[in-house]
């Protein structure tokens, strides 16, 4: 705990970890778990597959999950 699953279009190796490092240091910081708990993923969706494989299956799948939807704060 937590498992952190990004969707994103395809980025650079170098970019995905800076981001995966910067996510690991939030959650330490502000959620209070230890390193040895926190598992990152990065999935790369291509941009004319992103409605069928997250919009569809994710994000309307999971509204009362969201907390921000389109830039928009549900909170």
């Amino acid at each position: 705990m937590p498992y952190i699953n990004i969707k994103a279009y395809p980025k650079d190796e170098t970019t995905k970890q800076r981001v995966a490092e910067r996510i690991n240091q939030i959650f330490l910081e502000e959620w209070g778990c230890p390193q040895s708990a926190i598992s990152i993923s990065i999935e790369a969706v291509e941009p004319q597959n992103w409605t069928e494989q997250v919009v569809e299956k994710d994000i309307m799948q999971n509204l009362d999950n969201m907390l921000i939807v389109d830039g928009e704060k549900t909170y």
